[in-house]
């Protein structure tokens, strides 16, 4: 018992080597370099933990949320929501092409919400406490209460939908089928609550009308943000399966790159139609709230950054490279629109916040807020390193029929 124990250890996590040769397998830059993240980041979070807020941020009564708020929950949902995209494609559109790709989207969007909650309860005053969401305290009225049970509930549909994966590197052949019969209903169920947090997100700041710089804030706040995370899922896919597919080659087997190519310049399309639409809708709400005047003016200009260089630029982008054929130009015009998401995250929840106060009163994030999301981000890439290095993630298991 113990033999097959200690080889089956060695097979599925140490990848067939002896331990010695696993840890000295490990002595590389990449390592060392998040090693030393990892040392700064983990001493930040104890020190957050044991002398709270205000030693370890610059937070403040006009800046009650920061960065970690900005861009470890609004950038890193935005950016999980790959699962929702490729997964309503493949599973409820029927695009089954597109089913190379499904896997590590899934993947990508259950690590995504797992380190943003993860992230979430550094900048929580009683962390200890979130347990109450669950059962104890109903906040019906509260739409933080909704986003809090959203995150639970798909964290949980991404198990489901990724479960499959996980049962074929155990090689538990009932269990494996069980969940992939729940795939489908796991993702219908995923749309509802996904898109409903989604926009949530972008409800947060109606509250803020005097706050928030005009030019962000509109009534369509919840739908600028679940039609750009929609499109954002895409580009994701386009730029982390780009990423992907260089790091990870001993995991693609027999790998087609022209037909890889052709299917990256039709997520571009879909990425393109989305983001077009957005950009129309971004104009008729300053129409509507007649805001023109602002974009005379220097925030006017950063807006003009933001939808002109990383929407409508993009957009010319995607369809340059469709016309044609350039998986090239798409993959730089993802790039660009994962930017832009961030970008748009970030001035609707911290530049453009507050815009009409002292200039000594603004919020800069602190050393130890960048360190701990910087090491956050570390942690992501190594458990999505881990499991793609040891689970059927980028190729189909050899041993099970795909389900496509």
């Amino acid at each position: 018992m113990a033999k097959n124990t200690n080889s089956w250890f060695r097979e599925k996590i140490l990848l067939g080597m002896t331990p010695r040769d696993y840890i000295i397998s490990n002595f590389n830059v990449p390592n060392l370099i998040a090693a030393v993240i990892l040392t700064v980041a983990v001493g930040v979070m104890i020190y957050r933990l044991l002398f709270g807020l205000g030693p370890s941020t610059n937070l403040s009564d006009n800046y009650p949320w920061g960065l970690w708020i900005g861009f470890d929950v609004l950038v890193g949902i935005a950016l999980a929501a790959p699962g929702l995209s490729l997964g309503t494609a493949v599973h409820l559109f029927g695009m089954k092409e597109y089913h190379h790709f499904v896997r590590p989207a899934i993947l990508s969007s259950l690590l995504g919400y797992i380190f943003a909650v993860f992230a979430l309860m550094f900048d929580l005053g009683r962390y200890y406490r979130i347990p109450y969401l669950l059962g104890w305290s109903w906040g019906f009225t509260s739409i933080l209460f909704l986003i809090g049970w959203h995150f639970f509930l798909y964290i949980n549909i991404c198990l489901i939908e990724w479960s499959p994966a996980l049962f074929e590197w155990l090689n538990l052949r009932k269990a494996r089928a069980f969940f992939n019969k729940l795939a489908i209903w796991a993702t219908i169920f995923g749309v509802i609550i996904a898109g409903g947090h989604q926009s949530a997100l972008g409800g947060l700041y109606l509250v803020a009308p005097g706050k928030l710089h005009p030019l962000w804030y509109s009534s369509l706040l919840p739908v600028f943000f679940l039609l750009s995370a929609v499109f954002a899922g895409i580009s994701m896919v386009i730029v982390e399966s780009t990423i992907s597919h260089s790091v990870f080659k001993s995991k693609l087997g027999n790998f087609d790159h022209d037909h890889f190519d052709k299917l990256i310049i039709g997520l571009g399309k879909g990425a393109a139609c989305g983001m077009f639409l957005y950009f129309i809708l971004k104009i008729f709400a300053i129409a509507d709230a007649d805001n023109w005047a602002y974009l005379n003016t220097p925030f006017g200009y950063w807006f003009l950054v933001e939808t002109l260089g990383f929407v409508l630029f993009p957009v010319f982008l995607f369809t340059s490279g469709a016309r044609n054929q350039s998986a090239k130009l798409v993959r730089l015009a993802g790039l660009l629109t994962v930017l832009g998401v961030i970008l748009n995250r970030l001035n609707v929840s911290i530049i453009a916040y507050n815009w009409n106060i002292p200039a000594s009163l603004k919020y800069y994030p602190k050393w130890s807020e960048i360190a701990l999301t910087i090491g956050v981000i570390t942690m992501l890439v190594l458990a999505y390193r881990w499991i793609v290095n040891r689970m059927a993630i980028m190729h189909e298991h050899p041993d099970y029929e795909s389900v496509h």
